[in-house]
């Protein structure tokens, strides 16, 4: 949908990734999107470099957040939340309703 705008597909999904989680390393992202490592953790630095994503080290993982000093910051939460609204109904979903931590054991589906 923003790629004309972003230059890449893979580059919305990252930041549409990190919108939905506040967090996201590029491991985690490769397997909710099914894609290649290479060019996700490309863009992760690409929009680090320009100063659109800050991340930190956790342990060997190397977590990205949006900056909270980026400029146009809520513009492009807005912009990516709209975008968002023509997505298809099970990728909307599962942007929403990715699990954040283990299920209990024996706790039924």
């Amino acid at each position: 949908m923003l790629s004309v705008l972003f230059g890449s597909k893979c580059r919305e999904q990252v930041l549409q990734f990190i919108l939905a989680n506040d967090t996201g390393y590029a491991t985690q992202i490769k397997n909710f999107y099914l894609i290649g490592l290479d060019p996700i953790q490309k863009q992760l630095e690409k929009l680090e470099f320009g100063g659109v994503l800050v991340s930190q080290n956790v342990g060997r993982t190397i977590v990205y957040s949006f900056n909270p000093r980026y400029a146009f910051l809520e513009e492009l939460k807005a912009l990516l939340l709209k975008a968002r609204e023509f997505y298809k109904p099970e990728l909307k979903e599962n942007l929403i309703m990715i699990r954040k931590r283990p299920r209990r054991q024996g706790k039924p589906l």
